[in-house]
């Protein structure tokens, strides 16, 4: 069975209520079972160009080294190294660009991308843009915001719902593109007929509580296209102070990997 009949996905992206464009940039390839979100940052429209150059050059890096149809066939370590090296490349990328043009000097992006192969999905991520998954009525965070006041929140000098009114919100500790070297933080989950994953730039967590978020996945995992414009008019419905994009994938049937099949195709990861 092909990997985009088993997985439901939608993706929606708007600018908000008061930014003047849209720095946020998704793309998702179904029958590669690749999802992937960035959120850009920058004056001018830096922040645009690093989010547009992360998406387009993770997309072109993952599709080049591995055939859709055979994304079911990967191991966890393989799955692992070709999303990490892609993240490494759009960032020698955006890096590069921020170098070359004083105008985008600094620029970087935020990302998170999901890889789903033989039941499991593979997860890396840089910044605060979030993986949610629901799993029957749970809502949980899969990823950890690498930001300032998620380091405070960890070291007890703030509590999460006083971080909800902080003024540090968006200060990240990590992103691509702002060094030559990155450090992207990588997991691998399995995944259950049923589950709802979530990926989310911050203008939708900043603006929706944890719970707000849980309810309408639940009530409208039915429709994901339907869930997903509901998600962006609750968040703008809240204020809409930023942009704000959403991915979400619904787990229709079980893809396990076939076996015996590409194993020399991978020999190169060994």
């Amino acid at each position: 069975m092909k990997l985009e009949e088993t997985l439901e996905v939608a993706a929606r992206t708007d600018a908000g209520m008061v930014r003047s464009h849209n720095e946020d940039s998704i793309a998702v390839d179904p029958a590669c079972g690749l999802m992937v979100l960035a959120d850009g940052m920058g004056g001018y429209n830096a922040g645009e160009v690093a989010s547009g150059i992360a998406v387009s050059v993770i997309m072109a890096e993952m599709t080049s080294l591995l055939k859709c149809e055979s994304v079911q066939a990967l191991n966890e370590a393989q799955a692992v190294s070709l999303l990490a090296g892609s993240l490494q490349k759009a960032n020698a990328a955006i890096y590069k660009a921020a170098g070359s043009d004083e105008q985008y000097a600094g620029m970087g992006t935020t990302v998170v991308s999901a890889l789903f192969f033989d039941s499991r999905v593979a997860v890396a991520h840089v910044g605060d843009s979030r993986l949610y998954r629901l799993r029957g009525e749970k809502l949980e965070a899969i990823t950890r915001d690498h930001s300032l006041l998620q380091e405070q929140i960890d070291c007890g000098m703030i509590s999460a719902e006083d971080a909800r009114h902080s003024q540090n919100r968006n200060l990240v500790t990590r992103a691509v593109g702002i060094d030559a070297g990155l450090e992207p933080e990588m997991h691998v989950h399995d995944v259950l007929v049923g589950d709802v994953y979530l990926l989310c730039s911050d203008g939708l967590n900043d603006m929706l509580e944890d719970g707000d978020i849980q309810s309408i996945l639940y009530a409208m995992q039915g429709n994901l296209e339907l869930a997903a414009e509901q998600l962006i008019q609750s968040a703008n419905d809240s204020g809409g102070k930023d942009n704000v994009s959403v991915i979400l994938v619904k787990v229709k049937q079980t893809f396990t990997k076939p076996r015996n099949r590409l194993t020399k195709l991978f020999n190169w990861l060994k």
